[in-house]
């Protein structure tokens, strides 16, 4: 589908929710813009895109997704400008990661130019939803799901993409206690963990469930053979500064997703001339680090939280107090400027904000 000639059939609410918000008062995921886009694939090619009040969806019991899990998603963010414009902070790379993800679930592939456009497209519909209140954003849920009434075990023939998006406070209040996890594995060599792919996250569940009773906020991933090597933090990336490096677990595995917030942190730390190491992390040099005081910031990175900082690290039965978040140099200024850069308070240099 050529993105210039996107035909685009638009449906328009009667009435708007926007007047019932609690603009100071939004939790994350729960409030719900009045619109969403549906795009069907059905006989082999993408059917035009429909963009229609929010409501339910009818689905037939035996619809695929349903039974075997074949679906993938992606999380962004718009932000209201300065200067009362949109932005959308990178969608092309998450156009990107979503293509990656169609190919290794098995689903037909959607341009990245194209998913940006649709993106765009809605956002500009509800472009009123977009909060004004800095730190708020409007969250954007792309998704794309199988859709054959039919059992039994294949690549679905139909499909069903879709965006709706949610206006958005803070994703993490408060600093995070994390637990490295030696028992349980989000994913392993082969297997789909560089998807985006809805059953990494059920899959997770469980053993964070356990983490929470013990009082950990998220759960710091390990490799599924040896649970020797450091990959993932709960939703996000993990990243660490020891002894005035930037440390992150190499993307080079497929085991660990691609994210864009972490790629952005990378890139400007090394615009700012800071060593940065993306390599394999072992549980053992960090766990040392801690014992002698060298670690000086540990953090997740994500399109929901952005920056969430960590403030314990908890390992068998021993746990590690790090320096108070305030005093954290790198981290704090890196959130600070690509908060400001997402509002246009300052010069996009690198050309990773789109305009709607």
């Amino acid at each position: 589908m050529n993105t210039k000639t996107i035909n685009f059939q638009v449906e328009k609410t009667a009435e708007s929710k926007i007047n019932a918000v609690d603009w100071d008062n939004l939790p994350f995921g729960k409030v719900f813009s009045d619109h969403m886009l549906e795009m069907d694939y059905a006989d082999g090619k993408w059917q035009d895109p429909v963009i229609r009040p929010f409501q339910d969806l009818k689905m037939h019991p035996a619809t695929s997704v349903i039974h075997y899990g074949q679906s993938i998603f992606e999380g962004l963010k718009a932000y209201r400008k300065e200067d009362g414009s949109v932005s959308i902070f990178r969608p092309e790379m998450n156009g990107k990661r979503f293509a990656e993800s169609c190919k290794r679930m098995c689903m037909p592939e959607l341009s990245p130019e194209l998913f940006v456009e649709l993106v765009a497209k809605l956002v500009e519909i509800d472009e009123a939803w977009v909060p004004k209140k800095e730190g708020y954003s409007l969250y954007i849920r792309p998704f794309l799901f199988a859709m054959d009434d039919y059992i039994g075990i294949k690549p679905s023939d139909t499909y069903k993409f879709m965006i709706f998006t949610c206006p958005v406070g803070a994703y993490y209040a408060q600093p995070l206690n994390v637990k490295i996890e030696e028992n349980y594995t989000r994913a392993a060599e082969g297997g789909v963990g560089r998807a985006k792919t809805a059953g990494n996250y059920a899959a997770s569940l469980y053993p964070a469930m356990l983490g929470q009773k013990e009082g950990f906020h998220q759960l710091v991933w390990t490799d599924a053979k040896e649970h020797k090597y450091i990959e993932e933090s709960g939703t996000m990336n993990i990243m660490f500064v020891i002894d005035d490096v930037l440390i992150t677990p190499s993307e080079e595995s497929d085991t660990i997703l691609r994210g864009i917030t972490k790629r952005s942190v990378v890139e400007v730390a090394q615009q700012w001339g800071m060593k940065v190491e993306e390599r394999k992390v072992t549980v053992e040099e960090i766990i040392t680090a801690c014992k002698e005081g060298r670690v000086q910031e540990a953090f997740g990175a994500g399109t929901a939280a952005t920056i969430a900082p960590i403030k314990m690290i908890g390992f068998r039965d021993e746990k590690f107090e790090l320096p108070a978040v305030e005093t954290r140099e790198f981290s704090n200024k890196v959130h600070q400027y690509l908060d400001d850069l997402k509002i246009g308070k300052i010069a996009d240099e690198n050309n990773w904000v789109f305009n709607v």
